[in-house]
């Protein structure tokens, strides 16, 4: 059924006139709608552009939305999702995959403008494969450090320089809203809720220390959520399984296993994670203090200091909380005490690193959308010039 549902989304897709396929959107997984939801909103209504977009999850939210600028097209992994990578045939094309042409899906042989949109406000250089973003023509970054990594990657290493766009994090807007909200129905006197949310990988607190954690955590009298990253379910669902069965029953003990759920984010009062991007998300836009395990760095790229910069998950730690080393965990709570003492300053230092660190707070989707628009006019200007020489040629 795969290979079927492949070569129809594939077919269908090469026979979309020109105008389909001027701005085409590709998720590898229903969680990429997020990232994509606002911009295709915003160009196919206020801006009236027409979208495509290809998935290759049957389950992505994409698939049922209905408008009459857009088309949404299902192509599951597999010879045919490579085969369309390779011969594609559009103007734009605006993804959230990391590694373009590092690994099976390729750049196209056709002259395709390629778009990256990080999904995080994390840096490039040290998580991530040393040339996870060589191949894209143009990169929509968070903030100055993305940029700042890029342009001195390009300069080591001799590479074309990137049409590079102050686009922001419309996830970290979001945040900043149901924050406020949310604050504003909180009842004092409710207790204090610790959620624990690590990234993935062998060095992740879950993965190494996080049983002990939680059991001090109960100990001191706290509520403790244990949210897993979606990849340590699936990599590692023995490690996750051993330390949720063994507090599953405890009333102040709660397991979160949905990715897309936020409310077990709003109730908590601090977080305790390692070297997750979304503890930057977490901090700025929900102004709550964070406790960093300090277990091993999660790296991908062994060559990451020739760059000269630190990464933002490391260099922004202590302005977002304090960090405690694994042979330390005992001095949990009387860390967490001191992050929840001082808020009103904890927030003030926030808001001053997200003015100054994030790009166009507040207008990220608009400004975005009317970048995408632009590029695809771009795009569509060349190939009509290629067009009419091919034809003064013959």
């Amino acid at each position: 059924m795969s290979f079927i549902s492949g070569w129809r989304g594939w077919r269908r897709f090469k026979k979309l006139p020109w105008e389909w396929r001027n701005i085409v959107f590709f998720s590898e997984t229903g969680q990429d709608w997020h990232q994509f939801s606002g911009l295709i909103s915003e160009l196919n209504e206020k801006l009236q552009r027409k979208t495509c977009y290809i998935t290759s999850d049957f389950a992505d939210p994409g698939l049922s939305r209905q408008h009459e600028n857009y088309r949404a097209i299902y192509i599951p992994e597999g010879l045919f999702l490579t085969i369309f990578f390779q011969v594609n045939q559009s103007d734009l094309f605006v993804l959230t995959m990391m590694d373009l042409n590092n690994l099976q899906l390729k750049r196209s042989l056709q002259a395709v403008h390629y778009l990256y949109l990080f999904h995080s406000m994390g840096s490039t250089h040290m998580v991530d494969h040393e040339n996870s973003f060589d191949h894209y023509d143009s990169l929509f970054c968070t903030g100055p450090h993305q940029v700042a990594e890029i342009r001195r990657r390009e300069e080591l290493k001799g590479l074309p320089a990137k049409h590079l766009f102050d686009y922001g994090h419309p996830r970290l807007e979001q945040m900043i809203e149901q924050g406020r909200a949310y604050r504003a129905q909180k009842q004092d006197g409710d207790p204090v809720t610790v959620l624990i949310a690590p990234t993935w990988g062998d060095s992740s607190i879950f993965n190494t220390c996080g049983s002990t954690l939680i059991d001090i955590l109960l100990q001191a009298g706290y509520r403790v959520i244990m949210r897993p990253h979606y990849h340590s379910t699936r990599l590692t669902p023995a490690v996750v399984a051993a330390v949720r069965d063994r507090f599953m029953g405890h009333e102040r003990f709660e397991y979160i296993d949905r990715m897309g759920e936020t409310d077990s984010i709003m109730r908590s009062d601090i977080l305790v994670s390692d070297w997750s991007a979304m503890a930057m998300e977490y901090a700025l836009g929900l102004e709550k203090p964070l406790l960093f395990i300090d277990v091993p760095r999660r790296i991908r790229n062994p060559n990451w200091q020739e760059i000269g910069l630190e990464p933002v998950e490391s260099s922004i730690r202590d302005q977002l909380g304090e960090i405690l080393a694994t042979s330390s965990l005992e001095q949990a709570p009387a860390a967490i005490k001191r992050l929840l003492a001082a808020p009103d300053h904890f927030r003030d230092r926030v808001r001053h690193y997200r003015e100054n660190g994030v790009f166009r707070l507040g207008h990220s989707i608009p400004d975005g959308a009317a970048e995408i628009a632009r590029l695809a006019d771009e795009r569509l200007a060349a190939r009509r010039e290629r067009e009419r020489d091919r034809q003064g040629d013959d």
